[in-house]
C-alpha cells in the first residue's frame, strides 16, 4: 500500500488508514513498513501535500468552512483527503465520529477523502494514529487536512504536525477573548474569523486579533474574515492565505520537526515517563532523534527509541 500511496493512487487510501489505526502489534510492524514507503527517501524528498492544521473552540463552524473550502480546492483541480478528529469518552474510550456526516462534499468524487478518527486518550490533543495518518495520506493527496476539536492540547499539538495551522475563532461568543487570554497567539499561521455575514461583531473580532497579533510582532499573520451562508464569501481568500503561508515555509525543517516530536509523542504514550527515564529523560530522547537521519520515517524514529 506504501508503494501505491507514494505512486499518487488514492484507492489505496482506506486500506492504509485502516491498517495505520490498527494499533495491533502485528499491524503496528506492516503500518511501519508502510510508512517506510512515503518517507522522504523513498519520495525523492518530502510529499507533495499541503498539510493544513484546523482548529477552533466547538461550534465555531469548522466543519461548514471546511465544507466549502473542500470545494474551493476542487475547483482548483486539487485532491483533498481530510482527518477529523472527534475526542473520544474517557469512559467508554468510544468517539462519535460524527464530521464526515457534518462536511459536505461529492460522494462520488474520488478526488476528496473525509476519514473521522479518534483522539484516543489525548483530550483535545492528537493520537499517534492521526500523525502517522497524514504523513501517509501526504504523498497521494495534493491538501491534507487535520480539524480538532480546539480544547486542551490541539492547538499546539496540531501545530507539531501541520504545515500550516489555521485556528477558527467566532464573533459575538467570547471566543476571542478567551482566545487572547489562551496565550497561543503564536500558534496560528492564520486566524479565521467566521460568520462574516454578522457584520460589526466579525469586523471587531477582526480588528481585535489584528491588534493583539501587531503588539505581538506578528504582523505576517493573516486574518481573514469568511461565511459559509450562501453566497459564501472569503473562502477563496482563504485558500490563498494558506498557499501563501506554505510558500514561505522551510518545508523540510518543519516536517522533519513533525517527525521527531510524533515519534516522540508515540514513544510517550505507549511507554509512559517510565520509558522516558529510561532513555535518560525527554531531553536525552530528543538528543538521540536530532542524531538519526532527516529522511527517516516517524515509524522508523519510533522503533529507535524502542530499541534502546
Amino acid at each position: 500500500m506504501g508503494e501505491r500511496l507514494r505512486a499518487g493512487d488514492r484507492s489505496a487510501a482506506p486500506a492504509a488508514l485502516n491498517l495505520i489505526e490498527d494499533r495491533t502489534p502485528a499491524a503496528r510492524e506492516q503500518s511501519r513498513a508502510l510508512l517506510a514507503e512515503v518517507s522522504p527517501a523513498r519520495v525523492g524528498g518530502e510529499a507533495p501535500a499541503h498539510v493544513v492544521g484546523l482548529t477552533g473552540p466547538p461550534g465555531a463552524g469548522k466543519s461548514t468552512l471546511l465544507s466549502a473550502l473542500v470545494a474551493e480546492w476542487r475547483s482548483r483541480g486539487l485532491s483533498v483527503a481530510v482527518l477529523a478528529v472527534d475526542p473520544s469518552s474517557k469512559r467508554s474510550g468510544g468517539s462519535l465520529l460524527g464530521d464526515r456526516a457534518r462536511i459536505a462534499h461529492e460522494p462520488g468524487d474520488d478526488g476528496v477523502l473525509i476519514r473521522s478518527t479518534a483522539a484516543g486518550a489525548r483530550l483535545g490533543g492528537l493520537a499517534p494514529a492521526t500523525r502517522e495518518a497524514a504523513q501517509g495520506l501526504a504523498a497521494a493527496f495534493d491538501i491534507v487536512v487535520i480539524e480538532t476539536v480546539g480544547v486542551g492540547q490541539s492547538e499546539t499539538e496540531v501545530e507539531e504536525v501541520a504545515d500550516t495551522v489555521a485556528v477558527v475563532v467566532q464573533p459575538a461568543s467570547g471566543d476571542t477573548l478567551q482566545f487572547l487570554k489562551a496565550g497561543i497567539m503564536e500558534v496560528p499561521d492564520v486566524l479565521v474569523v467566521t460568520k462574516a455575514d454578522l457584520g460589526e461583531p466579525a469586523l471587531k473580532a477582526q480588528r481585535d486579533l489584528s491588534s493583539a497579533l501587531r503588539a505581538l510582532g506578528s504582523r505576517a499573520t493573516a486574518v481573514v474574515a469568511v461565511s459559509s451562508v450562501p453566497p459564501p464569501c472569503g473562502i477563496g481568500e482563504l485558500a490563498d492565505a494558506l498557499e501563501a503561508h506554505r510558500s514561505g515555509v522551510d518545508l523540510a525543517a518543519r516536517r522533519l520537526r513533525a517527525r521527531r516530536l510524533g515519534a516522540l509523542a508515540e514513544f510517550a504514550a505507549e511507554r509512559g515517563e517510565a520509558g522516558l527515564r529510561a532513555l535518560g529523560g525527554r531531553r536525552r530522547a530528543e538528543e538521540l532523534l536530532a542524531g538519526q537521519d532527516p529522511s527517516a520515517s516517524g515509524a522508523e524514529l519510533v522503533a529507535l527509541l524502542e530499541s534502546r
